[in-house]
């Protein structure tokens, strides 16, 4: 169970601090605005040329499809042209900025729409909170923040249009530089003399490269789903390894006539083949790694005191703080399988009214206890080191506690049930849950809190 701290019932001395936040993303414009609510000087740093991180869509791919060349350029967003959400748009918004539907050619009235409105929305919100212009610097990448001397942040910045780098000095570094950009792979057993080719869906745009090939797509999450039908539209198969799917849902998938589903890869072969655990074989001309990120943060000196181990970032205090380095240093959205823009703006909340000495942390050494106890928790229940960051079963209880320290109202009801209503029809109707839908009544009670909203 997380610490509990008494507060004090005196007013706080509220001090303002000069920010520096890493990333214009979701995380990094909810980050911004709360940082400034609370009177907060702000930095927003932010290597692209527009808002919205990972939302901005390119059709731009890496030199290395597998995106393990340390010297490649790396793009940033691993969006595919077809992605539509795979939450309903009403569940997805930060909480006093309801994602609703807007009119306009250019806008996309759907349930589950597709990446360009979920950019549009968050480009809304930074122009109604006037955060693009005004606090963002574009084309700007952060190369160094450290610690310096004086025991504030320095923190190294160069611009695209200059080659010169630029020092600063801030009081706090607030991280917010996402988790979808540099791929982990799934290891293989003979991987590196199997002469066919390889790619990771940070990479993947659009099916036609895939053309009459046999393709084994390695994961089971959402993105491997919509991909792996998609691409089964032009290619000759399509063979999903996973590791965790019933031996009764194996072979041939519902619906389609070159989509089959296999248990994980035991081995590959210099023949082209491609050997499953359940004993099947098949040549393959292409394996296409749907298997998710890894957390990085080059920029990032920390002298050790925070580490990414197996995808673990830690120590960190309830995801955001480590110990040694809080309040001065926290990160944004590291948690996954969760609805990210609410909880991005509670642990915004957070950190702002932290740095501001409205609320108060623990202790150092009360922070490192809880932090144990929550790794040996871990342990104790079989979860993978790789898994620490998610949340999707705890997230309205850690979302809730967040709420409380801020001592803002809890999740909103109807916010989880249409969590929970959307991930079943997904199971139920994978191929069509985006457009076909039973919580008519849910989204009424949404809608009724939208117009409260709206109305204040």
């Amino acid at each position: 169970m997380p610490i509990k701290f008494i507060m004090s019932t005196a007013p706080p001395l509220l001090t303002p601090r000069h920010v520096a936040v890493i990333g214009a993303g979701a995380a990094g414009l909810v980050a911004a605005r709360e940082l400034r609510r609370e009177g907060h000087r702000v930095v927003v740093f932010e290597q692209g040329e527009q808002v919205g991180g990972t939302w901005v869509y390119t059709p731009e791919v890496e030199s290395d499809p597998l995106g393990q060349d340390p010297k490649r350029r790396i793009i940033q967003s691993s969006m595919y042209e077809s992605l539509r959400t795979n939450l309903p748009r009403e569940s997805m918004g930060f909480r006093d900025y309801p994602f609703v539907r807007k009119d306009g050619k250019e806008r996309d009235p759907r349930r589950y729409p597709g990446h360009r409105e979920v950019l549009m929305y968050l480009k809304d919100f930074a122009a109604d909170f006037e955060i693009d212009g005004e606090l963002v610097r574009f084309q700007t990448e952060v190369v160094f923040a450290g610690l310096g001397e004086t025991g504030k942040w320095r923190v190294t910045s160069r611009s695209s249009n200059d080659s010169d780098c630029v020092d600063e000095i801030y009081d706090a570094v607030v991280v917010c530089n996402g988790h979808y950009a540099q791929p982990r792979l799934a290891h293989i057993p003979g991987i590196d003399a199997w002469p066919g080719k390889q790619m990771h869906s940070h990479n993947y745009r659009t099916p036609e490269p895939f053309q009459h090939q046999v393709v084994v797509l390695i994961g089971s999450a959402a993105s491997a789903v919509d991909i792996s039908r998609e691409i089964a539209t032009v290619a000759k198969e399509v063979h999903i390894a996973a590791r965790s799917v019933e031996e009764d849902k194996l072979g041939k998938v519902p619906g389609h006539d070159n989509l089959w589903l296999h248990s994980m890869i035991d081995s590959v072969h210099e023949d082209g083949k491609v050997v499953f655990q359940d004993g099947s074989a098949i040549a393959v001309d292409c394996i296409l790694h749907c298997t998710g990120y890894k957390y990085d943060f080059p920029f990032l000196e920390t002298e050790g005191l925070v580490t990414v181990d197996d995808n673990r970032v830690g120590p960190l205090y309830q995801h955001v703080f480590p110990p040694a380095l809080a309040p001065w240093l926290s990160f944004v959205g590291l948690p996954w399988k969760v609805i990210p823009f609410p909880l991005c703006e509670l642990q915004s909340k957070w950190i702002a009214s932290i740095l501001s000495n409205r609320i108060a942390l623990p202790s150092q050494e009360e922070m490192a206890k809880d932090i144990e106890a929550f790794y040996v928790s871990l342990e104790a229940s079989g979860t993978p080191k790789s898994y620490t960051h998610n949340l999707a079963f705890v997230q309205w209880d850690y979302n809730n506690w967040i709420a409380d320290q801020c001592g803002v109202p809890a999740v909103e009801e109807w916010r989880k049930q249409m969590y929970k209503a959307a991930s079943k029809s997904k199971l139920v109707r994978p191929e069509s849950y985006r457009d076909e839908w039973d919580d008519d009544d849910i989204v009424l009670l949404a809608q009724q809190d939208f117009a409260n909203y709206l109305r204040e």
